[in-house]
């Protein structure tokens, strides 16, 4: 029956779109103009380039297609300018007839120095035909000069921007306003990624050589993402040069990667590959069999075709795969560990019109992860995944410069394999999926149909609205779910606009992990016993210009999150959800102030944010309100970045923020059996996390220089990681194996400087 509401409705909202496109009248001689902004080295698409009409109020940014609409153009001739970070300014004449849809595809040049004189023209009168709100696009030539090991990382760099916590300065999870990284949606061309991260967290799966657009939306994201609580960031890979082939390659600390790109009939192809090396540095490294270091390994692969089919259509095909390793075998103790993801997304644009806009996706992702252990003789196994087939169809309808509709629907497929054997008996273990007695097999799928619809209306040139709303269905827990949105803005001068935003917001996935050992995670989909996570969001936004080039974004918000899970540590045998997790509700109020300059010779910015988390759980703390762990309260950050010259650049970061929670302890007894003169000291927990570990803070810098070497373009990178050598405290326990209790600090890393080379080709 659920099903059957999903289809009524995918078939109004669809029906309603293309009755009223073929009921739609041009009510004037007004003409059109549409296209797409590229890149005219490589022909890459442009995302966000602005176009405008100079001495009007038109004008229009590109899509994650690199597509443009302007509508409602009086009859005339106007000078058109298109610009983008990075590239110099385009400016030509174009005349406009009475009733003509003009299609225009333009080519921007790279400039290597951003100067005054080519800058972005984002002017404060170009409407925008989506409100966002707490809504940051870091441009990827910023992000690649962000390092850390020699490594640039998307997800180290969305690390800087304030009310982004982490657990830790190792941890590449994002923890965003009160929310878990299990809440975030991470897209990848569309296809969902589950575990994006490597080497334990200390970085993402995402090799920035592939990554052409960034996007980050921090809270009150629009209708048409749905299926977590928190964030979404929204990333899309490299099409590929359409007019030459070129390459780089980069030598690192952590790893090697090697990037090749082409043109191929009329479009392109992008093969990225990372890897690791430690096998290499371990045979050169004499080993200490009673301390032997461990065999660790990861890999990643972006690859990605572009096509044109015709000046209406544009396909892509995309996949990515990563995978980590880690072998340890020592006095007894043996380990086998992988974790791996998988995904797949087919894309298909097609424009109906210079103002109606589709687009299909088809995609797949699939994240596994593998336990096999064996201590003196005791066998153990544990196996587990996820698989989702994803089926996306949506449309935006430029209806006319002051109104645009977009809608879409979303089937998902998922697929959870479970499989645990401890039956202690080495010999026992085997590949799960067979029978095997004593061991555990699960084996579950379950279905979610969502539907969403959005209208953006501009009032006046000083007022707009934007409203949606999403329909969830999800087939094992038989929940049904509206999650409404809305924003609005009102500029109030050219340099001054107030936003804000309402909206509820759904997840049905749980993930269960241990707090400080993330690359075991298991996800599981919410079923009867317990309730889905729902969320809602506040928020309150100004954004200023006070000087020439000088972004000032400030957000207040409050976010109420209820039904969310934390894993239940006294679980043995499980039949439910219920089993396995308990379940409370989190509030996370604060505020974020964000300077940023995007271009020009020295760019970055500083961030300030405060926040407050506070979790009641019926079974935790005794009932009593906790903040979680993450709970960082004041979170300050600078980025810097400067190009000297052609050949010269310096970068440089600062972070500090509050000490990381953690619980401690009040008392200490011994525990021991009878008739027993020795026993284990047990120590009694204090309030859950409600101690602090000392203030954590950072400076890393980095310079590099260009230079030719074998006639190719090459760079020498060094990064100094941890310059003033504070380690910060990785995590704080108690050691009660003598008399006298003693408090242990584990450390993190030191200074660590690295070395790197770059060449293009």
């Amino acid at each position: 029956m659920k099903n059957i509401n999903i289809v009524i409705i995918s078939m109004l909202v669809f029906t309603s779109i293309f009755n009223c496109l073929s009921a739609h009248e041009i009510s004037d001689n007004s003409a059109s103009l549409s296209g797409f902004i590229k890149d005219s080295k490589t022909g890459e698409t442009l995302i966000g380039a602005t176009i405008s009409l100079e001495g009007t109020k038109l004008g229009a940014f590109t899509n994650k297609s690199g597509y443009f609409s302007v509508t409602n153009i009086p009859p005339g001739e106007y000078k058109i300018n298109a610009s983008f970070i990075g590239y110099e300014k385009l400016s030509k004449k174009i005349r406009f007839k009475e009733s003509q849809s003009l299609r225009e595809n333009l080519q921007l040049k790279p400039t290597n120095v951003s100067t005054h004189e080519v800058q972005v023209e984002a002017e404060r009168e170009v409407e925008k035909r989506e409100i966002s709100i707490s809504k940051i696009n870091v441009p990827i030539q910023q992000i690649k000069k962000i390092r850390i090991g020699g490594e640039s990382d998307v997800f180290r760099s969305l690390q800087y921007l304030p009310g982004i916590l982490t657990s830790s300065q190792i941890s590449s999870g994002l923890f965003v306003r009160g929310g878990s990284p299990d809440q975030n949606l991470v897209l990848l061309d569309g296809a969902i990624v589950y575990n994006p991260s490597h080497l334990f967290g200390f970085i993402s799966t995402f090799n920035s050589d592939a990554i052409k657009d960034v996007e980050l939306i921090k809270g009150g994201f629009p209708a048409e993402y749905g299926g977590r609580l928190s964030a979404v960031l929204n990333l899309t890979q490299k099409d590929g040069n359409r007019n030459e082939i070129e390459g780089v390659g980069s030598i690192g600390a952590i790893s090697s990667r090697l990037s090749v790109q082409g043109p191929l009939f009329d479009g392109s192809w992008f093969v990225g590959a990372r890897r690791t090396y430690l096998e290499l540095i371990k045979a050169v490294i004499p080993s200490d069999p009673t301390s032997p270091l461990p065999d660790f390994a990861f890999y990643d692969v972006n690859v990605k075709l572009t096509q044109n089919i015709g000046n209406d259509d544009h396909i892509s095909v995309s996949g990515f795969l990563s995978n980590d390793g880690l072998l340890l075998g020592a006095s007894g103790v043996s380990l086998d560990l992988t974790v791996g993801n998988r995904s797949f997304a087919g894309n298909w644009t097609h424009i109906f019109n210079d103002k109606f806009f589709t687009t299909v996706v088809l995609s797949s992702s699939y994240y596994q992860n593998s336990f096999i252990g064996d201590q003196a003789g005791f066998g153990f196994q544990i196996d587990n995944s996820i698989n989702d087939i994803t089926g996306k169809a949506s449309c935006d309808w430029f209806i006319s410069d002051a109104l645009t509709l977009k809608s879409g629907l979303e089937v998902t497929r998922y697929n959870f394999l479970y499989y645990q054997n401890l039956t202690g008996q080495t010999d026992t273990i085997i590949k799960s999926g067979t029978n095997n007695p004593g061991a555990l097999n699960l084996d579950f799928v379950d279905w979610n149909y969502s539907a969403y619809s959005q209208l953006n209306y501009n009032v006046n040139d000083l007022f707009s609205i934007q409203a949606g709303l999403r329909y969830n269905n999800w087939e094992i827990s038989k929940n049904v779910l509206l999650d409404p949105r809305l924003a609005i803005r009102y500029r109030f001068s050219e340099n001054l606009a107030v936003k804000a935003a309402w909206g509820m917001f759904s997840q049905n996935l749980r993930l269960a992990s241990q707090p400080d050992f993330a690359f075991f995670d298991t996800w599981l989909p919410t079923d009867s016993t317990i309730a889905p996570s729902r969320s809602m969001h506040y928020i309150l936004s100004i954004e200023t210009e006070p000087l020439p080039d000088i972004d000032v974004n400030l957000d207040v918000y409050y976010k109420k999150m209820n039904s969310i899970s934390e894993l239940n540590p006294n679980a043995i045998a499980s039949k439910s959800l219920s089993d396995i997790f308990l379940t409370g509700n989190t509030e996370s109020w604060g505020f974020e102030i964000f300077a940023q300059r995007k271009f020009g010779n020295f760019v970055g910015w500083i961030g300030y944010a405060l926040g407050y988390i506070q979790s009641v759980f019926p079974d935790i703390n005794g009932g009593q309100p906790f903040r979680p762990k993450y709970d960082r309260r004041h979170d300050f950050k600078v980025v810097a970045q400067y190009q000297i010259n052609e050949k010269w650049d310096l970068a440089a970061t600062f972070t500090f923020q509050s000490g990381q929670s953690y619980t401690g302890a009040t008392s200490r007894f011994l525990s021991r059996l009878p008739g027993q003169d020795f026993g284990r000291g047990k120590t009694v927990p204090s309030q859950r996390y409600g101690l602090r570990l000392p203030a954590s803070h950072q400076l890393n810098l980095t310079g590099s220089y260009a230079f030719k070497m074998f006639k190719l373009d090459s760079k020498v990178i060094l990064d100094i990681y941890n310059v003033y050598n504070h380690r910060d405290i990785w995590f704080r326990y108690y050691d009660t194996r003598s008399e006298e209790t003693k408090v242990i600090d584990v450390y993190l890393l030191p200074i660590i400087p690295t070395l790197s080379l770059e060449v293009k080709f």
